[in-house]
C-alpha cells in the first residue's frame, strides 16, 4: 500500500511488498543507503532524455555499450549487502505519479525501497528537466532524517546527477560513500576516481560494468555467501510473464544430450515405435519434412508419426504456416506433412499468429504415456523435423541432401538436441499446450485463409486434456524452461505483454560469468546481443568467449546479413581483445560445416540447449524454446570451481563442453581443454595451425581439427559506407526485427 507523504518536498512511497520495506534508525552503526535518481530510467523521460535515447537507437558502434543492463543488478547487490541497504528512488515527477511509478519499478524488478517525489508540477517542472532544486532539498531531509548513514549515490550523466550529487558530496564529505554514474554521454570505458579527495567515482556506460568497481570501492564480497539456484535461473517474477503456468524450474531431471541429427533422430524413431494407444505425441516446429527418413532404413518422419496415430496415440503437430516456396520458403511441405497425418488420424495445424515478418521457431516432441509416466520423454533443442539435419560426427552431410544451399556440398551440419526426463516434461508439455488451446484464428489475412480452406487444413485444433501431472523423478537436473513471445495483436493469452525470459536468462547468467563462456550458434550476428557479451567481458577480465558459428560464403558479396555479424563480432572484439576467438568449423575435406547448433555454457556450471540464436529476433520476435540445465552433480577434475563463486563445475555443463570441443578439436580426452585458460589455448594453437597449413597450400599431413579462424565477410570484401546505409536498415527491420516494447528498445533493456 502506498504511505502518505511525510512532507511537501520529498514524499515518500513504498515499492514493494512489506515484507521488503527496512527503515533505519537513529543511533544505529553506520550503514549505507542507497540513493538512485531515476528520471533517466523511466519509461517516459524528459525531453531531453528522450532525444537522446532516439539517437541511441541509431548507434551500432562497438564501443557504444550505453543500456541500461545490470543497473538492477547493482541495486539488488548493494539492498543485500551485509548489512543492507536501504533503497532510495528520487524523481522530480509530482506526488500525484506515486503509484504508476512504485508499480512500473516493480515491474521493472527493482528491489524494494521508497520512492522520494521531489516534484511540484509535470509539464511546466518535470518534462523539460527541472528540478533540481528540489531534488536537492530532498535529498538533504533524507540524509538529516538518516544521519548514520553512509550514501552510495547512483545516476547518469545525462541528467541531474553530476551536479546534484556533486554538489551533496561537497557539502557532505563525510557521508558520501561512493557515487556511481552510468554514461550516456559517452562510451568510455568504466572507470573509478576520487576528485580533489572527495568521493571515489564509479563510471561505466551501464549496470554490469558499474558493478566491480562499486563492489571494490565499497569492500563487498563478490560471492555473497553459498550459492543459490537462483543465482542462475531467473525467479518467477524474473521470467516477466505473469499469465503463463509454467514454473520456475523443475528438479529430479535426466538430461542426455543427442548431438548430430542421426543421434536425436535415431533416439526418436525408437520412441516412436514404441507408442499406443492412450498415449500422446506433440510437436512444434518451423518445417516438417515428411519425407525426411530417421534412420537410413527409415521410417520417415511422415511413416513414424502416422505409425504412432494408426496404433491409437494422439498426434498432435503445430508448424508455423510459412510462406511459398516461390520465395524462398516451405508452406507446400508443412502442408503435406499435415496430409498426411490428417489421413492416418493426427493433427498438425499450420501456425501463423505471428508479427509481420515473423515465425514460430520452437522445435519440440513430448511423448507422455498412458501407462508409465516413467516413459515419458520430451526433445528439445535446434533440430526441426526437417532433410538435410541428419548428419553425423564425421560431418559428410544428410544422406538426403536438402539442396538448399550451393555452397555447402550435401549440407554438413553440425546441431544438437537434448532429450529430457522427469517433471520438466509436463513444463514442455504446458508449452504445447498453451498454444494448442489459444482461441486466437490460426492464420487471418484473406490470401492465407482461402488457400488453406482449399487445402482442408483445419483452422483450430479439436480439444486436447490438459496436460499431465509430473512424471516421476529421474535424474540430478534443475531445468528451467525459457521462451521468447512477442508483444503482438491481438495478445497471446499465455504472453499478452510477451515473454523474453530467452534473453533475460541468458543476460543474468552472464553476469556471473567468470572464466568462460562457450558459444555454438547460427548467427551470433545482433549488436544488442553483443552488447551483453562485451559487458561481461569488460567486467571479467579473465572471462574467455569461445565462440563457433558458419563460415561465410566466401563468393558472395556481404549483405545485410554478414555486415549484421560483424558489427556484432567487433564490438566483443574490442571489449575482449585475445580473449574472444570467433571459429568456424569444416570437415576432413576442407568443406565447410554448417553450424545450426543453439549451446551455451557458462563456467561449466550453466547451460543451455535451444532453438534461439544470439540475434535480436530470437530473443524479442519470434517464438522460441531453450532449456537452462543446472546438474546438481559435480565434476570434481580440477578446476573444481571454475569461475570462483562456490557453485563448482556441474556435471552436464562441462560435459558437454568438453564434448563439443573434443570434436571440433580432435582430440582423445579432455586433458588439454578442463581449463579455460588451457582451453583457450588449445583452441587458438589448433585453429592457428590448420589456418597456416591452407595458407601453405594444403602441403604435408593435416593438423588435427576442424576449427579455422572465421573471417567475417566485411574483411573478405571492402564495403563502402553507402552500401552499410543501405543494407543497415534491411538488416534491422527485415532479416533481425526487434519484437521489443519502445519503452525496452529505448533503454536497451529486456
Amino acid at each position: 500500500m502506498m504511505a502518505p507523504p511525510s512532507d511537501t518536498a520529498g514524499c515518500l512511497s513504498p515499492i514493494g511488498p512489506p515484507a521488503t520495506m527496512r527503515t533505519v534508525t537513529t543511533g544505529r552503526p553506520a550503514r549505507l543507503g542507497v540513493v538512485y535518481d531515476i528520471d533517466g530510467v523511466l519509461r517516459v523521460a524528459p525531453l531531453r532524455r528522450q532525444w537522446g535515447r532516439l539517437r541511441a537507437l541509431v548507434a551500432h558502434g562497438p564501443r557504444d555499450r550505453r543500456s541500461l543492463l545490470g543497473m538492477q543488478r547493482v541495486l539488488h547487490v548493494l539492498a543485500d549487502a551485509d548489512p543492507p541497504a536501504d533503497v532510495h528512488f528520487l524523481t522530480a515527477l509530482p506526488i500525484e505519479l506515486a503509484r504508476p511509478l512504485t508499480a512500473a519499478l516493480r515491474h521493472d524488478q527493482y528491489p524494494g525501497g521508497t520512492v522520494l517525489m521531489a516534484g511540484r508540477a509535470l509539464l511546466s517542472g518535470w518534462l523539460f528537466g527541472a528540478g533540481l532544486e528540489r531534488k536537492r532539498e530532498t535529498l538533504d531531509r533524507l540524509a538529516a532524517r538518516h544521519p548514520d548513514t553512509h550514501w552510495v549515490l547512483v545516476g547518469d550523466d545525462a541528467g541531474h546527477g553530476p551536479e546534484l550529487f556533486g554538489g551533496f558530496a561537497r557539502d557532505h564529505p563525510d557521508r558520501v560513500a561512493a557515487i556511481a554514474m552510468r554514461r550516456l554521454l559517452d562510451v568510455e570505458d568504466a572507470s573509478t576516481r576520487a576528485d580533489d579527495g572527495g568521493p571515489p567515482v564509479v563510471t561505466a556506460p551501464n549496470g554490469e560494468e558499474m558493478l566491480p568497481g562499486l563492489r571494490a570501492v565499497l569492500g563487498l564480497d563478490e560471492a555473497g555467501g553459498a550459492p543459490r539456484i537462483d543465482d542462475w535461473f531467473l525467479t518467477d517474477a524474473q521470467r516477466g510473464n505473469p499469465a503463463t503456468r509454467l514454473r520456475a524450474w523443475t528438479d529430479g531431471n535426466d538430461v542426455r544430450p543427442r548431438v548430430h541429427g542421426s543421434v536425436y533422430y535415431r533416439a526418436l524413431a525408437d520412441r516412436l515405435a514404441t507408442t499406443g494407444t492412450g498415449d500422446q505425441v506433440l510437436f512444434l516446429g518451423w518445417r516438417g519434412d515428411g519425407d525426411q527418413q530417421l534412420t537410413d532404413r527409415g521410417p520417415t518422419v511422415a511413416q513414424a508419426l502416422a505409425s504412432a496415430a494408426r496404433r491409437g496415440a494422439r498426434v498432435c503437430g503445430l508448424l508455423w504456416r510459412s510462406h511459398l516456396s516461390a520465395i524462398g520458403y516451405h508452406v507446400e511441405r508443412n502442408r503435406r506433412l499435415a496430409a498426411d497425418l490428417r489421413a492416418a488420424g493426427g493433427e498438425v495445424l499450420l501456425d501463423q499468429r505471428v508479427r509481420p515478418l515473423g515465425s514460430h521457431h520452437q522445435k519440440l516432441v513430448v511423448i507422455r504415456r498412458d501407462t508409465d509416466p516413467r516413459d515419458d520423454v520430451a526433445y528439445v533443442g535446434g533440430i526441426d523435423l526437417v532433410l538435410g539435419a541428419r548428419d553425423d560426427i564425421v560431418h559428410r552431410g544428410d544422406p538426403q541432401s536438402s539442396g538448399a544451399a550451393n555452397a555447402y556440398d550435401r549440407d554438413p551440419r553440425h546441431d544438437a538436441q537434448l532429450e529430457l526426463r522427469g517433471p520438466v516434461v509436463r513444463d514442455l508439455h504446458e508449452v504445447f499446450f498453451e498454444r494448442w488451446v489459444d482461441p486466437t484464428p490460426l492464420v487471418r489475412l484473406p490470401w492465407h485463409v482461402v488457400p488453406d480452406l482449399v487445402h482442408r487444413l483445419p483452422l483450430r485444433g479439436s480439444p486436447l486434456p490438459v496436460p499431465a501431472p509430473d512424471p516421476p523423478p529421474a535424474g540430478r537436473c534443475a531445468v528451467q524452461v525459457l521462451r521468447t513471445y512477442p508483444r503482438r495483436t491481438p495478445p497471446l493469452p499465455f504472453a499478452p505483454w510477451g515473454e523474453r525470459s530467452v534473453a533475460r536468462a541468458f543476460i543474468k547468467a552472464l553476469g556471473r560469468a567468470r572464466r568462460i563462456v562457450y558459444v555454438e550458434d547460427q548467427y551470433l550476428w545482433s549488436a544488442d546481443v553483443a552488447r551483453v557479451f562485451a559487458a561481461a567481458l569488460r567486467r571479467a577480465p579473465q572471462l574467455h568467449l569461445v565462440a563457433v558459428v558458419p563460415r561465410p560464403h566466401r563468393d558472395a558479396r556481404p549483405g545485410p546479413a554478414v555486415i549484421g555479424q560483424a558489427e556484432a563480432i567487433a564490438m566483443v572484439h574490442e571489449a575482449g581483445g585475445d580473449r574472444v576467438q570467433i571459429l568456424d568449423v569444416e570437415n576432413d575435406e576442407a568443406s565447410p560445416v554448417y553450424v545450426h547448433a543453439k549451446v551455451c555454457v557458462v563456467d561449466d556450471v550453466w547451460a543451455t540447449v535451444g532453438s534461439n540464436n544470439f540475434n535480436t529476433r530470437s530473443w524479442t520476435h519470434d517464438s522460441e524454446l531453450v532449456t537452462a540445465i543446472l546438474d546438481d552433480e559435480r565434476d570434481r577434475r580440477a578446476p573444481v570451481d571454475p569461475g570462483g563463486l562456490g557453485d563448482g563445475a556441474r556435471g552436464f555443463a562441462r560435459r558437454l563442453r568438453l564434448e563439443l570441443m573434443r570434436e571440433h578439436l580432435g582430440l582423445a580426452d579432455d586433458t588439454a581443454i578442463l581449463d579455460p585458460d588451457q582451453a583457450a589455448g588449445t583452441v587458438r594453437a589448433r585453429a592457428a595451425a590448420l589456418d597456416a597449413w591452407h595458407a601453405a597450400g594444403a602441403r604435408g599431413a593435416r593438423p588435427p581439427g576442424r576449427l579455422r579462424r572465421h573471417t567475417p565477410a566485411h574483411e573478405q570484401v571492402e564495403v563502402t559506407r553507402r552500401r552499410r546505409w543501405i543494407t543497415g536498415p534491411a538488416y534491422r527491420m527485415v532479416l533481425d526485427p526487434d519484437g521489443r516494447p519502445l519503452r525496452a528498445r529505448l533503454q536497451r533493456t529486456y
